[in-house]
């Protein structure tokens, strides 16, 4: 058969046959009666060998030594195969992610497109200042895709860079709450605790449904950093676990402020304190664990929290007693009103 009847009947063009022959992949081995070279049954059907080890992503080198060495063993080449796919695979979902944010920015020119550009390879960036920088500017003039901003967040691990992000984040309007949702669902315990941090930070009624959902998700730590944020919004159903909080050591401080915002609201103050007077009732609680609620209840105003330190200030722990004297000096010099 002739170049041509082989380049028509199996699609691999006349060029291509020239090429393979050059290299001596595949040569005819026949004549015709004019003296023209012609293909045998035997080379086409080594042809079709070659474009189906071709379509495994072979180089025509790898494809040559498949079909003449006997010794030629496929399972390297095809681990190989599978190794550098994978990885042409990752770059081009980077490409599709990267593209598909730029065109979600919705540049108005190649100018926009740049500054776009540049700062998704910033956020990107093995410096955590330039990370952090791209963070602050993203949100002057340059716009950026949400998503951009949250996968971001939730891979950052340095505090300061994070700050920033989540600044950034609750400033480009719903903040990213779909994505956020999903990742406070993760299988990886810090990325829940990134979500939880970044929804607290947007103050919508969208964020604060959202964080009072959170506060009976499964992970302990999503919902302590509900229970801070919901209580800071003003959340009544915030206070058993801001107590517990307290008495357990985890975050502490910060849930003493939110109780001690809460509880500036008269008709919360009382039930506040009885809370941790409660809980400092608890023959589980320890020492340390009193110390820093009776140093809560310091924040807490009204009489019972004044009636419960006093009452601590003649407790057989001495540092309790000597926190609660202390406070109750300390209040009884506050003026009236």
């Amino acid at each position: 058969m002739l170049i041509g009847d082989v380049a028509r009947r199996s699609g691999v063009s006349a060029r291509m046959l020239r090429h393979y022959d050059a290299l001596g992949l595949v040569r005819p081995t026949d004549r015709n009666d004019a003296g023209y070279r012609e293909y045998s049954s035997e080379d086409i059907r080594r042809i079709f060998h070659i474009e189906s080890l071709r379509s495994l992503g072979m180089s025509l080198r790898d494809v040559g030594r498949a079909l003449d060495d006997p010794g030629f063993t496929p399972t390297e080449l095809v681990d190989d195969l599978i190794r550098r796919t994978r990885e042409r695979i990752a770059d081009e979902t980077e490409l599709l992610t990267r593209l598909s944010r730029v065109d979600a920015a919705e540049p108005v020119g190649w100018p926009e497109v740049l500054r776009i550009v540049a700062l998704l390879q910033a956020l990107g960036s093995k410096s955590a200042g330039t990370r952090q920088r791209a963070a602050l500017s993203s949100v002057e003039g340059v716009p950026v895709p949400v998503e951009a901003l949250v996968e971001a967040v939730l891979n950052e691990t340095d505090p300061n860079v994070a700050g920033a992000l989540r600044w950034a984040l609750a400033r480009t309007g719903d903040g990213g709450l779909a994505l956020l949702t999903e990742a406070l669902g993760s299988p990886v315990a810090e990325v829940r605790k990134r979500a939880v941090r970044s929804v607290a930070e947007i103050p919508n009624g969208e964020a604060t449904a959202l964080l009072r959902d959170a506060l009976t998700n499964p992970d302990i730590t999503v919902r302590r950093y509900a229970a801070l944020a919901l209580g800071a919004r003003g959340a009544v159903d915030t206070v058993p676990t801001l107590i517990d909080m307290i008495a357990e050591g985890a975050n502490d401080a910060d849930a003493a402020d939110a109780l001690s915002a809460l509880a500036s609201d008269p008709a919360l103050a009382d039930q506040i304190a009885t809370g941790l007077v409660d809980r400092l009732a608890h023959s589980s609680v320890g020492s340390s664990a009193r110390r820093r609620l009776t140093q809560a209840l310091a924040d807490i105003p009204g009489t019972t929290a004044s009636r419960a330190l006093a009452d601590l200030s003649h407790d057989e722990d001495r540092a309790v007693a000597h926190t609660a004297s202390y406070v109750l000096g300390i209040r009884a010099r506050q003026p009236i009103g």
